[in-house]
């Protein structure tokens, strides 16, 4: 069969399916099998498929028609300009999370920790846009830990970046270091809300790091409890936020003693990220 006909052919099965955007998710996966870039797709559409890498790809486009997600298919996703490895066992990441990333960068920092940290994409990002940065990255689960070695390895940051296993600021123990800057994506969606979620994210993503099974607040408590022992005299603690909790974030960030506190919103206008500064005295 001709690249063209089985391209759409897998379309029309994505629609069925209800898929968001089933041209870009077929072109992508059809990208990915033949092993061109995805720009170039168009070059290959008059030529015929090998056989063997037709079923290959019909069966990605039947497991996505499953609504397993893109990233999980092809093993990469695509944050702030470079590609990462990315596994059931981590939060894909996302276009919104790159303001978060925004934001920590508009002001110098030396060294950061981040909390909850994933495939490390929040991480490895900061580092690899400042050159003389480093910093850890802690998370409850070896299995993403796994992946943001990898994807440390991958960028060529061993020397830069290290990562912890435990909870929150547990997993640094009793390290000797105060940060100037703390990032986190941690789990914010209530538990009543994860019915509502797409089966991509609801039913393929790691619920440990979509929800804490409660008001979607838990994990903020928890940064803010340490927050004084590690962030830095006038530091930063920068935290993506779901889009109806700036109100309760920037109290909670209020109590805790943090000045300037500010909600900044993604490219869609919702709010995304808080950020607040640790009193300099």
């Amino acid at each position: 069969m001709r690249a063209a006909d089985l391209l759409s052919q897998a379309t029309r099965r994505l629609t069925a399916a209800e898929v968001a955007d089933p041209g870009r998710d077929a072109r992508r996966l059809m990208a990915h099998v033949l092993k061109v870039p995805p720009g170039l797709l168009t070059l290959f559409l008059p030529e015929e498929v090998d056989p063997d890498l037709e079923v290959i790809y019909l069966t990605l486009i039947e497991r996505r028609a499953d609504r397993v997600p893109v990233s999980h298919l092809v093993g990469r996703r695509a944050f702030y300009g470079r590609d990462f490895l990315v596994t059931p066992e981590v939060l894909d990441p996302r276009p919104e999370t790159e303001t978060l990333i925004e934001v920590a960068l508009s002001e110098p920092f030396g060294t950061v920790l981040d909390l909850g940290t994933g495939s490390g994409c929040i991480l490895l990002t900061l580092l690899a846009e400042r050159d003389d940065a480093v910093g850890y990255g802690t998370d409850i689960s070896p299995a993403a830990l796994n992946v943001a070695h990898w994807n440390r390895n991958a960028l060529k940051l061993e020397g830069r970046a290290e990562f912890c296993e435990g909870s929150w600021y547990g997993a640094l123990g009793e390290m000797d270091e105060r940060f100037d800057l703390i990032v986190s994506n941690p789990p914010y969606i209530a538990v009543n809300e994860m019915p509502f979620l797409s089966p991509e994210v609801r039913d393929h993503e790691p619920r440990l790091a979509l929800t804490d099974e409660a008001d979607g607040l838990t994990a903020y408590h928890a940064i803010l409890a340490g927050h004084a022992r590690w962030l830095a005299p006038g530091g930063r603690l920068v935290a993506e936020i779901g889009a109806s909790q700036g109100m309760a974030v920037s109290k909670l960030f209020a109590r805790a003693g943090l000045r300037g506190v500010r909600v900044i919103p993604d490219i869609d206008g919702r709010d995304r990220v808080i950020v607040g500064v640790n009193s300099p005295f």
